[in-house]
């Protein structure tokens, strides 16, 4: 983390999702006089932040993902360990690695990823090596799969948490801390920046798809992806980390949470229609978990919801300073989760010191304004 400046200065924080909170959490800790605006009401669901598995698991994501992504949700780790360590409400944090399993229709699919993992390995040593298991082998680490499978991929270092009760723990942490939080609030980039001129200090954007209208870099178009999951009671069904069933069509995924909750998705589409989840996605979510373990076939479907995650063209996170002390932060795509921390940090490593070492050394694309960059 940062070192705290030493004349915190007043920072106004567009948007209370994850990344608005994180910032709004470690800037409040050094002592800045921390304001946020959202434009949602003050209960979650529906949210972005809300709707999402929250897997930590940055070789898996390798298979759609560049190295720095790769690398960025490798630092993101430990982080992660220590700021939910931090909270006084608890938040659910499992670090037992993934599991990859597959039909043996889809065995070319697991030849092909493993070249991928292994290739992201080399290019990121830091990460443990993919672990071939075959039918014992995956038996004694799940033995849940025991009989329907025949073999897997085991990924040691990754893990998840629950996003549910981290929202709560940091919405509720904010207000202790001396921030501002005001709900129902939709601020515009041009009325922050008048906020900035009777305040001074910094303003962040973190609306996500909610900075549409005001996303300064045309060049590089904001656009939604949508995603899809449903929320599972399965009291019958024991997993003991996050499993992902190779498909190629629909590579699925199964986030287990306590009190045997399930998180099950796999949908990407390229839409940004926030409507209802559609009876095709449902089936393929239901069948697919039903073929990973037959015990889904009595759980209660507890929800079905979708959202649009904020996406560039490269599906690569950015942060640009559109005017001075004004940072839009946005295009963290479906890796909210996987980088936030890593974001949050190389965003406040220039907020309180002027650097972006950080920024550098994990690749993430940072773009000061030109009247920074020619003081």
């Amino acid at each position: 983390m940062p070192a705290n400046h030493p004349h915190p200065t007043p920072v106004l924080i567009l948007g209370a999702g994850l990344l608005g909170r994180l910032l709004g959490l470690a800037l409040a800790r050094s002592g800045h006089r921390v304001t946020i605006h959202e434009a949602r009401a003050e209960s979650d669901q529906g949210a972005a932040a809300w709707v999402a598995a929250a897997m930590l698991a940055p070789l898996a994501e390798a298979a759609v993902a560049e190295p720095n992504v790769v690398r960025m949700g490798l630092y993101a780790l430990p982080r992660w360990r220590e700021l939910i360590a931090s909270l006084r409400q608890p938040v659910y944090f499992q670090q037992d690695g993934t599991l990859i399993l597959w039909h043996r229709q889809d065995a070319a699919e697991a030849t092909r990823l493993s070249r991928v993992w292994a290739q992201t390995v080399q290019q990121v040593p830091e990460l443990q090596a993919a672990q071939p298991l075959d039918a014992q082998q995956l038996a004694a680490l799940e033995p849940s799969v025991a009989g329907h499978f025949q073999s897997g991929i085991y990924l040691p270092q990754e893990g998840q948490l629950d996003n549910h009760q981290l929202l709560q723990a940091l919405a509720a942490e904010l207000p202790a801390l001396g921030a501002d939080l005001h709900w129902l609030q939709p601020t515009s980039l041009a009325q922050a920046q008048d906020w900035q001129r009777t305040h001074g200090g910094w303003v962040l954007d973190c609306r996500g798809l909610g900075a549409q209208a005001d996303w300064t870099a045309p060049e590089q178009p904001l656009r939604g992806v949508r995603g899809e999951v449903a929320c599972l009671y399965a009291p019958g069904v024991t997993l003991q980390r996050p499993t992902r069933l190779l498909h190629p069509r629909y590579p699925l995924y199964i986030a287990p949470k306590q009190d045997h909750f399930f998180v099950v998705g796999a949908t990407q589409i390229e839409s940004e229609d926030l409507s209802e989840v559609s009876a095709r996605s449902a089936l393929e979510l239901l069948s697919a978990a039903y073929a990973v373990h037959p015990g889904f076939g009595e759980a209660r479907i507890v929800g079905l919801q979708s959202q649009c995650r904020p996406t560039l063209p490269d599906h690569q996170p950015l942060v640009r300073e559109c005017a001075p002390q004004v940072l839009q932060i946005n295009g963290l795509f479906r890796h909210g989760y996987l980088i936030g921390p890593a974001v949050c940090d190389a965003v406040l490593e220039y907020v309180q010191q002027g650097q972006r070492d950080l920024a550098e050394r994990l690749e993430l694309r940072f773009e000061p304004c030109a009247q920074v960059l020619a003081a």
